[in-house]
């Protein structure tokens, strides 16, 4: 029955029975007497309660509805409310519930052309970086080296330091190049990458070990680049933010896919709200329907689990 006639029929019935009670032998007195005030309150309360009752199933759908509506949000998809409720409310929520799935949908299919987009620019950056920039610094570093065996005593020490900050930025330009655009990732694979990953941000500050078998279920192309960038943000944010002394990767089998840990001994998130870093991640993990957690690490720290449905069963 519709919220229409449900309200509609209580009322029908509440002015029903008053007209028959107005007709009927029923009287009041003058004055009116304790028991017929009695019965006067009691029905009042009665077609009151009734009509309360009948609101609040009616409406509390609509109250479900509010607080899914107030606690949507696109990067945590598949929640929905449920539709129940007289079929003008279940109509708006399942209206709700489809504007939700395109919504979801548009999103995921947006944020896949940026990535992409952003992608491509990270290797055409990359490429100029390592082509262009790397190929200065060397010509310069090699004149360096043809300078300081003709320059006096006195210029070499000079010359020398000149050698080893071209050098250090040579270092730097690659570093960024790496970080950049994986070669490692295209040439050797997902576990190479994240050894070489977990080798890199292992500073003096900072260890970093890796648990990466070699026999995991094939992944696509674009799962292995979701892993690599999710492991790379989560030992950026631990290297910045964290204050942790050890951080670990661990990528292993688990049933219908791979999970994907980093994990690190810091201060943990707190109640600090999320940063474009962590939203990044959500949109990544989202391209290929993976499941993204944040959650303390035992005794302190922050666990980023990452969740990727396999493409195969097949082992690598």
């Amino acid at each position: 029955m519709s919220l229409f006639w449900r309200i509609f029929s209580l009322n029908a019935v509440g002015l029903i029975a008053a007209a028959a009670l107005l007709l009927g032998p029923v009287t009041v007195s003058t004055p009116v007497l304790p028991g017929e005030a009695l019965a006067v309150v009691v029905g009042l309360a009665a077609l009151l309660a009734a009509n309360a009752l009948v609101l609040r199933i009616g409406l509390a759908p609509l109250q479900r509805l509010g607080r899914a509506m107030a606690t949507a949000d696109l990067l945590r998809p598949g929640a929905r409310a449920p539709v129940a409720g007289p079929a003008e409310t279940a109509a708006l929520i399942t209206t709700y519930n489809t504007m939700l799935d395109r919504l979801e949908a548009e999103r995921a299919a947006g944020a896949a052309r940026a990535l992409s987009a952003q992608e491509r620019e990270r290797h055409r950056i990359a490429r100029e970086l390592h082509d262009e920039v790397g190929q200065t610094l060397t010509a310069v570093l090699l004149q360096l080296k043809r300078v300081a065996d003709r320059v006096p005593d006195e210029l070499r020490e000079e010359v020398g330091q000149a050698q080893e900050a071209t050098r250090a930025g040579l270092d730097e330009i690659r570093r960024i190049a790496r970080r950049l655009r994986p070669g490692v990732l295209e040439e050797l694979g997902l576990p190479s990458a994240l050894r070489s990953l977990a080798a890199e941000f292992t500073t003096h500050g900072l260890t970093v070990r890796h648990h990466v078998p070699g026999d995991l279920p094939r992944l696509t192309e674009e799962s292995e680049l979701v892993v690599y960038r999710i492991a790379q943000e989560g030992l950026t944010n631990t290297a910045r933010h964290a204050a942790a002394d050890r951080a670990e990767v661990r990528l292993s089998p688990v049933r219908g896919g791979v999970e994907l840990l980093v994990r690190d001994d810091g201060k943990g998130l707190g109640g600090a709200p999320e940063g474009s870093g962590i939203s990044g991640m959500r949109e990544r993990a989202l391209l290929i329907g993976a499941a993204l957690s944040l959650e303390p690490a035992p005794g302190r720290g922050t666990d980023i689990r990452l969740r990727i449905p396999a493409a195969t069963t097949e082992r690598r």
